[in-house]
């Protein structure tokens, strides 16, 4: 008798639980016209959406979805049945995870808010992992495209620290897309020029909106420095732009594997309160091709074994590296030499505008600073004796860096130097002025420079 109870007992919690999976018809039937009107109301291919809805219909009336027990296979069928039509990998039905709530004490919602922020802590905005490597290359495994306004800090902060490579390897092997405002952003870091990155056009007003690089971001731009972008089948969406932007403007060089193929953005819509579906609400248009990866997928330059990506792209990067190192030699070497010539034929009133193009030409190329002019300049002053030349390299060093109070000082001693007390005093005050403003540590040096210079021309009175 025990084991009978027993076994009558398994039999109702199993029927039970089957009575709370199984799908009716009716919840299957009004969840494929709720789906149908959705996708033929926000689709961006109506005459695509119509084809779609019928499907389902006449798929439902075959009874091909009495497969479906629960809301988890369901969602999974419905997202096969409409992509066998639209072939759009962006169109996915999702069952929704029930919401559970927090029991209502404080312990309780402590532990809920913390698991929220551990999560957005632990994913860390998409930027998975950076390590430089052998040959001063730089690796980023970038995971997401997380929204501009949540995660710029975080962007800038790692691009930074890339900034300092010969060359670039990003990792988008894993990267399942994200937002726009982001691909845009991490792509001007890659231009010093203004250029048209992409379009979306959205069926509702057929309205487009266009991607152009920025002229500012909140780091260094990286315009010079040799790219090389890693893909895979699972590369999708928001990765897709951002790999096919840099490959069609000529800005990198793609490794790896045909990505997914998902170019129409979207939005997430309830169907009811068990499923959702993602419809994509535009397309993607390039502004050089005219088209973009939907179906398709973006195909690289390289094409490898998902194995052996990274090694090709390091091999690849390396040599870059190495060529750019190179060229940034014999671009020093050249600068070097005609400012030296200008400095070895110095002719006052004739050879000042020379020397300072010849300064900013190594500024700009990024191998001359503040304090190599700085040193260069107080070598003719001091060490060769020639003040009239250190005077002109210390005066091209307030044109090219006229934020630094330490460019007024120097310039101020060479001034004093030279016995122009007046015009010293300028730039002293100049120096202090700046780092008042600056809020610099060496603000008491730069005032101690000053009153001296006041108490000698007050002597001279």
């Amino acid at each position: 008798m025990k084991h009978l109870l027993i076994i009558l007992f398994t039999l109702s919690i199993q029927t039970l639980f089957s009575q709370e999976t199984t799908l009716s018809e009716v919840y299957k039937k009004e969840t494929i016209e709720k789906l149908s009107l959705l996708i033929q109301d926000f689709y961006i291919y109506p005459d695509v959406a119509k084809k779609t809805s019928e499907h389902l219909f006449k798929q439902y009336e075959a009874g091909y979805f009495d497969q479906c027990k629960d809301n988890e296979t369901f969602a999974t069928v419905l997202t096969e049945s409409v992509q066998s039509v639209n072939k759009d990998k962006h169109m996915k039905i999702m069952s929704n995870a029930p919401y559970i709530a927090p029991e209502n004490t404080l312990e309780a919602k402590s532990a809920h808010r913390m698991g929220q922020i551990n999560h957005y802590r632990n994913y860390n905005y998409g930027f998975k992992e950076l390590k430089i490597l052998e040959g001063n290359v730089a690796y980023l495994d970038l995971r997401m495209f997380d929204p501009l306004y949540r995660a710029k800090e975080v962007a800038d902060a790692y691009m930074k620290l890339l900034s300092l490579s010969d060359a670039l390897i990003i990792d988008l092997t894993h990267n399942g897309g994200g937002d726009p405002s982001m691909v845009q952003y991490l792509c001007s870091y890659f231009f010093d020029k203004k250029l048209h990155l992409n379009s979306l056009n959205y069926r509702e007003g057929n309205r487009t909106e266009e991607y152009w690089t920025l002229e500012e971001v909140g780091g260094k731009k990286l315009a010079d420095i040799p790219l090389f972008i890693m893909i895979s089948e699972e590369t999708f969406s928001g990765a897709e732009e951002f790999s096919y932007n840099m490959q069609q403007l000529k800005r990198a060089t793609l490794i790896g594997q045909t990505s997914a193929g998902g170019a129409n953005p979207g939005e997430t819509r309830g169907i009811n309160e068990d499923l959702s579906v993602f419809i994509p609400t535009g397309r993607a248009i390039n502004p050089i091709t005219n088209t973009n990866w939907e179906g398709v997928g973006v195909q690289p330059e390289i094409l490898t074994k998902k194995e052996e990506t990274f090694e090709q792209a390091l091999i690849l990067a390396q040599k870059a590296a190495d060529s750019l190192r190179k060229n940034k030699l014999e671009t020093y070497i050249q600068l070097q030499q005609q400012l030296i010539l200008h400095l070895e034929h110095y002719k006052k009133g004739e050879s000042e505008i020379k020397i300072s193009t010849s300064i900013k030409n190594l500024v700009d190329s990024g191998l001359f600073g503040e304090w190599d002019i700085n040193n260069l300049g107080y070598e003719y002053l001091m060490q060769q004796n020639k003040p009239e030349i250190g005077l002109c390299i210390l005066k091209s060093n307030t044109i090219h860096f006229p934020e630094s109070p330490n460019v007024f000082d120097s310039y101020g001693e060479a001034l004093k130097i030279n016995g122009d007390l007046t015009s010293a005093l300028e730039s002293y005050q100049k120096a202090v002025d700046i780092a008042i403003e600056n809020n610099d540590q060496n603000l008491p040096y730069y005032k101690d420079a000053l009153q001296k210079i006041k108490n000698e021309l007050n002597t001279d009175k």
